[in-house]
């Protein structure tokens, strides 16, 4: 059974920096696609950044493709969002989630994890 967990989660300052973490469990990062994921109250959860063997590392909202970078360590079975010059906007509950592929929406994800709140305010 595939499992991911989420870390790395809380409160940073305007333009400051958090790297997330993602540990996955039951499935090869070799194999799956990881995506991270973020949902702020009141909007749509919408897709950040993908990395797969095949499709590489995948920009999946353009306008945080500059600050926002995706890695994976498979020997630690761990895939990274590193959020740099972070805003206000950017406050949201983050998450990753697994499929065959990269996916621009929610529902191409079959897999999930539970989420880490990532809050930016001075």
């Amino acid at each position: 059974q595939l499992q991911l967990v989420e870390s790395g989660g809380g409160l940073v300052q305007p333009g400051g920096s958090l790297r997330l973490s993602c540990v996955v469990s039951g499935f090869s990062l070799e194999s799956y696609a990881v995506a991270w994921f973020r949902q702020a109250p009141g909007k749509e959860r919408e897709g950040l950044r993908c990395i797969s063997t095949r499709e590489g590392n995948i920009a999946l909202l353009l306008r945080v493709k500059d600050r926002f970078t995706i890695s994976r360590d498979n020997a630690k079975n761990t895939v990274y969002l590193q959020m740099n010059s972070v805003k206000p906007e950017d406050t949201a509950v983050y998450y990753c989630a697994a499929d065959a592929l990269c996916g621009n929406y929610p529902g191409d994800f079959h897999s999930w994890g539970r989420g880490t709140q990532v809050t930016v305010s001075s």
